[in-house]
């Protein structure tokens, strides 16, 4: 017989859980739950197993793949597991954690709450790809008990799409983001005015316009430097060492320090058009007191103020975000360092991850 509730939770990164489901965690650790990780191992999971939480691997987890032996194979070890295992509750994150995970906590009839962290690129598909998404959403978070959207359209899509009832979802300002990891920092001098990409470079990031905005920036503004940290996919490692070797971009590779780097940065720039649950990277840089730029795109719109803590440019279009940029070139230095308080600001009014945990603690409870 169990001594205390447990708590699963399906995820598929080790980093991503714990920079952003840690707090969380902790909470439903003091208040007496076990709380047990079924996720791909990383190194993350050592610093999570020392919070005081069980750890399962997951290896056969394949973020992207499509081969349907290996997905039938990662749906029975879900079962198989949950099976033996029979939480008081599951908590899912991600598509395929929410899909799958979901799908089995519906046939054991175990309690989840699923969390829509961003709904992909496969709905946007054309083809049978949108339509199978669909069904696959229906099955994996028709029983659940509250489904989590970060961002409206994904509140939308779900509810016109009939995957779940109004009533089943609830809109949350997306991970959140934690204020004392991520505090103001004192703003740099205007001496060189820098600019950072944070995130997987990839098309659907908005790389390319983001390396065509730098080009032109960088022929007519001597004292600009336009950075890139994140984990590069190989069709842009040719086009970013070329545009690294010419001087346009310095290219930093994965980096773990964010709060750090952020402090010699004038400016976010994240250009996304991908269909994300609400933008993390521009909450942190905002938190560091950053004024950002990004898309007029869900997920990324909500995280800024236009003109005020930052400004919003059209997706997939390195034109406007050149504008911006000079827009944001014309400001004196006190005038940034403002925007960036303001950004701050908003911040802590909206997007708290305190606001994170407590909505988790309650669905618990109504559990």
């Amino acid at each position: 017989m169990k001594s205390m509730k447990t708590i699963a939770l399906l995820s598929n990164d080790h980093s991503w859980t714990y920079n952003l489901r840690k707090e969380v965690i902790q909470e439903l650790i003091d208040k007496g739950y076990q709380v047990i990780l079924i996720l791909p191992y990383g190194e993350k999971v050592e610093l999570l197993k020392d919070m005081g939480c069980k750890f399962y691997d997951v290896p056969m987890f394949e973020r992207r793949g499509k081969n349907p032996i290996t997905e039938l194979r990662l749906i029975a070890f879900y079962y198989k597991l949950l099976k033996k295992l029979r939480p008081d509750a599951i908590l899912t994150y991600t598509i395929k954690p929410n899909l799958y995970g979901g799908f089995v906590a519906g046939k054991l009839k175990i309690p989840y709450i699923a969390n829509i962290t961003g709904l992909g690129s496969a709905v946007e598909d054309k083809g049978l790809v949108p339509y199978a998404t669909k069904i696959l959403y229906r099955l994996g978070l028709k029983k659940a008990k509250c489904v989590f959207a970060q961002n409206n359209g994904s509140k939308s899509y779900l509810i016109k799409n009939r995957i779940v009832t109004p009533d089943q979802v609830k809109r949350i300002p997306g991970s959140g983001v934690n204020l004392d990891r991520f505090s103001i920092s004192s703003y740099p001098d205007d001496s060189v005015i820098r600019f950072v990409f944070i995130s997987r470079i990839m098309k659907e990031k908005g790389i390319e316009e983001y390396l065509n905005a730098a080009t032109i920036i960088r022929q007519k503004y001597n004292n600009t430097e336009f950075h890139v940290c994140g984990f590069c996919e190989d069709e842009y490692k040719g086009s970013l060492e070329k545009k690294e070797n010419d001087g346009t971009v310095i290219y930093h590779g994965m980096i773990d320090n964010v709060p750090e780097f952020l402090t010699s940065i004038h400016c976010l720039i994240h250009p996304s058009f991908y269909l994300e649950g609400l933008s993390n990277v521009c909450l942190e840089a905002a938190a560091s007191g950053r004024p950002v730029i990004t898309t007029d795109h869900e997920g990324c719109r909500e995280t800024v103020v236009d003109g005020k803590t930052g400004y919003i440019v059209n997706k997939q279009d390195y034109k406007s975000l050149v504008d911006a940029i000079e827009k944001f070139l014309s400001l004196s230095n006190d005038e940034k360092r403002a925007m960036g308080i303001a950004s701050r600001k908003y911040v802590e009014k909206n997007f708290d991850r305190g606001i994170i945990v407590d909505a988790y603690v309650k669905e618990l409870d109504n559990i």
